[in-house]
């Protein structure tokens, strides 16, 4: 399974396990960690654009996450500020895909991974 499968897969379990839950506040353990995982999807989305994907499949994992937490429309806000901010935190540093763009794809992905991973053992059912 290739990387950005098994990220999109982990992504997947972890809106499954949130959802599966019942609705939290804010305040929930593992509010911060879902919204550095929708900033990471937003830098991927950037980047990895950037570097010749080509879609929106950072978005649509976005939108599978807002689906499944159902949030209300102050929550939902916090998500797509997360997603925009880490879409335009590379906008002013990368205009073409650099070995440095590379980089910082890969380290998303892992932390993506990680981030979908923990949240979902320490959460999920």
């Amino acid at each position: 399974m290739s990387r950005t499968s098994f990220l999109v897969a982990l992504c997947l379990a972890v809106s499954m396990a949130v959802a599966a839950r019942p609705a939290m506040s804010a305040e929930s353990p593992f509010e911060p960690g879902l919204m550095r995982l929708a900033e990471v999807l937003g830098s991927l989305h950037f980047l990895r654009n950037l570097c010749g994907e080509k879609g929106d499949q950072w978005r649509v994992e976005m939108q599978k996450l807002l689906d499944s937490e159902n949030p209300d429309a102050e929550r939902r806000a916090r998500f797509i500020a997360s997603f925009n901010h880490g879409y335009r935190s590379f906008g002013g540093t990368y205009t073409r895909c650099t070995a440095s763009a590379a980089e910082a794809i890969s380290r998303y992905m892992k932390e993506g991974e990680t981030l979908s991973r923990d949240i979902a053992s320490r959460y999920g059912n």
